[in-house]
């Protein structure tokens, strides 16, 4: 059986890499279809794989303004026909799930509808983009709207990363989705005592994930912060911060985890489609500070949350995405800190295992490969 994975692009190790890791242990011998691939950038299971990116990978400069060049992607994605497959599975926050299959049977696994022109529009291109950027998306959001709900035709099954994003699917696509949780590496994460009572943010540094807000809070609580990430708006987040913040760029997985198990709790701001560091988080034995809206309802259980006959909590959730907000959760934590049991917040994130991914993930793709065509792609 000749597999392709699509990918929208290989610029980093985020969430939607994490998954696609996992594709590429399930199927080792596929081909790796990519807008852009900087091999510096992703982990050696993905250098692994036989990568075909596009054209636009070998454009000057592409490294640092690829963001500017979203208009074009369907387009190049349109361009990209497979042949020659029998199983095409897209993993797409963007635009790979408009690649036309072939012929092939195209699984999509669906981290976020595209976010950038449905319901985060303003988060991007709001008073705080660039005037140009402003004006370009004024052009060609309704255009990237309408190829988005026509190319979702392309797919014949989806699958979404939770149930919040099914829902989305739903809503813009009028397709139903399967729901299957993305993967976490527990084993690379430990419980350890906090060290130094820091807070830890997680993040890429970009407008929807609500850094500013969580900087507002804890300059005014004067409470140490230390932020983990890169991204177009670090600069500006660096001039608003206070003397107790730190920002430490993206970091090497054994200081990842050591900054985990070290810290009070994890603070994440920001509405997500799921959110993998949580989990990370969780399985270090912190407890989460989350913005009470999205996918992360789905993967911490909160002080008030009635999830489950006696389920213990894994976090706090603060109900308006407001600095004030966030700051009376803060509070509240270091009231009742006591009730988060590293172990069983632990025990909770290993629900969410790589391994119960690739099992999940593998019963999904043989059962409508059984459906569509009496064969197997993986042994059971």
């Amino acid at each position: 059986m000749r597999v392709a994975l699509v990918h929208d692009w290989l610029t980093g190790m985020r969430g939607g890499e994490k998954c696609l890791e996992a594709f590429c242990e399930l199927f080792p011998e596929a081909d790796l279809y990519t807008l852009l691939y900087f091999p510096d950038r992703v982990s050696p299971v993905i250098r692994s794989m036989h990568i075909r990116p596009s054209w636009l990978n070998r454009l000057p400069l592409i490294g640092r303004y690829y963001r500017y060049g979203l208009p074009l992607f369907p387009g190049v994605i349109d361009r990209l026909t497979l042949t020659d497959y029998d199983l095409v599975i897209s993993s797409s926050h963007c635009v790979a799930k408009g690649v036309s299959p072939g012929g092939a049977v195209h699984i999509s696994y669906i981290h976020s509808p595209m976010r950038y022109v449905w319901d985060m529009h303003d988060a991007y291109f709001g008073p705080g983009a660039s005037w140009l950027a402003r004006a370009g998306m004024a052009c060609c959001r309704a255009y990237l709207q309408r190829w988005d709900v026509q190319s979702a035709k392309r797919v014949d099954y989806f699958i979404a990363n939770s149930d919040h994003i099914a829902e989305k699917i739903g809503n813009l696509y009028g397709r139903k989705a399967a729901v299957i949780y993305p993967p976490v590496d527990i084993d690379k994460f430990y419980i350890t005592e906090p060290k130094d009572g820091f807070f830890l943010i997680v993040s890429a540094l970009v407008p929807y994930k609500n850094i500013g807000l969580a900087i507002s809070a804890f300059n005014y609580l004067k409470l140490p912060l230390k932020i983990v990430g890169e991204g177009p708006a670090r600069k500006s987040l660096e001039k608003q911060a206070g003397a107790g913040i730190e920002f430490l760029g993206w970091v090497e997985d054994r200081r990842l985890a050591e900054l985990y198990a070290g810290c009070e709790a994890l603070v994440f701001p920001g509405e997500e489609d799921f959110g993998i560091v949580p989990l990370e988080a969780q399985a270090s034995g912190r407890p989460v500070i989350a913005y009470g809206k999205g996918g992360v309802r789905e993967s911490v259980i909160g002080i008030d949350d009635s999830r489950g006959s006696g389920a213990s909590p894994t976090g706090i959730f603060f109900p308006e995405a407001a600095p004030a907000s966030l700051l009376k959760a803060v509070e509240r934590y270091k009231k009742i800190k006591h009730v988060f049991e590293p172990a069983v917040l632990r025990r909770h994130a290993s629900r969410f295992s790589r391994a119960a991914f690739k099992t999940r993930i593998k019963e999904f793709v043989n059962a409508k490969l059984l459906e569509r065509s009496g064969s197997l792609a993986l042994k059971c």
